[in-house]
C-alpha cells in the first residue's frame, strides 16, 4: 500500500507560491479555477498512482475542513 509522504521537499516553497500567484494574475475567477484544476490534473498524471492520489485527496480535504472549522 502506497504511503503519502507528507515531509516537505520543496527547496523554496515561497518561490513556488509567488509563481502560483503570478500565474493567476489577470485571470477571471473562472479562469483561475480552471488553472487550478488543470494544474492538479497535470500533477496527478505525473504521480500516476491512483491509491496515492486517493490518499492525497483525502489529506487535502481533511486539511481544508480542519482549517475551516478552526476559523
Amino acid at each position: 500500500m502506497a504511503e503519502l509522504d507528507r515531509n516537505p521537499r520543496l527547496r523554496d516553497p515561497d518561490a513556488l507560491f509567488v509563481r502560483l500567484v503570478r500565474a493567476h494574475l489577470d485571470l477571471s475567477p473562472e479562469q483561475s479555477r480552471r488553472l487550478d484544476a488543470a494544474l492538479v490534473l497535470l500533477l496527478a498524471d505525473q504521480l500516476a498512482d491512483s491509491e496515492l492520489l486517493d490518499r492525497a485527496i483525502e489529506a487535502a480535504r481533511s486539511a481544508v475542513i480542519a482549517r475551516t472549522e478552526a476559523a
